[in-house]
């Protein structure tokens, strides 16, 4: 029952998951009150993990989340139930942007779906920082990370590695 329990879900996330990974949080979160599958540490764990590890971040939430509910079987069951969707949707598009592609109507729906997207990963954004940023010194780092981020435009991957190292070294 749990497999099933997990497609469906899945599929839901995977299905108005518009936008990219860190959009499947809000719904990650609404998991952890409907299910108890992991916690909210968990699942911020969980993000971090998603976003230093190759692939994409909501896919790889997916197979860990999971994994996480039901073991390997139930992360397989989590990471197709996320993609089915996309590509259900990407194989009707496809065939109806080739025809519409320069309707006025698609090109305004499509336009105004870019703030929907951009509240659900504002929306994930604050979910993540009120179980991220615990006390001062996490305040503190994030500030400052921000700000190295904002001068020395250097790519994640840097900062990603720095904030990894200094997590371990100051146990934050």
């Amino acid at each position: 029952m749990i497999y099933a329990i997990l497609a469906w879900e899945f599929f839901k996330i995977g299905l108005f998951a518009v936008g990219g990974g860190l959009v499947t949080v809000p719904f990650l979160f609404n998991l952890i009150d409907a299910y108890h599958w992991f916690t909210a540490q968990e699942l911020t764990d969980m993000i971090a993990i998603s976003q230093s590890t190759p692939g994409p971040v909501g896919i790889n939430m997916a197979t860990y989340a999971g994994f996480k509910a039901a073991g390997w079987v139930g992360g397989i069951v989590a990471t197709l139930s996320e993609v089915l969707p996309s590509m259900i949707v990407v194989y009707f598009l496809a065939r109806a942007l080739n025809k519409w592609h320069e309707n006025k109507y698609v090109l305004q729906v499509l336009t105004a779906i870019r703030p929907a997207v951009l509240a659900l990963i504002l929306a994930a954004g604050w979910q993540i920082a009120r179980e991220s940023i615990t006390d001062y010194k996490t305040a503190g780092f994030l500030a400052f990370l921000v700000a190295a981020q904002h001068f020395y435009r250097k790519s994640a991957i840097v900062y990603i590695v720095f904030a990894a190292i200094v997590g371990v070294v100051l146990k934050l």
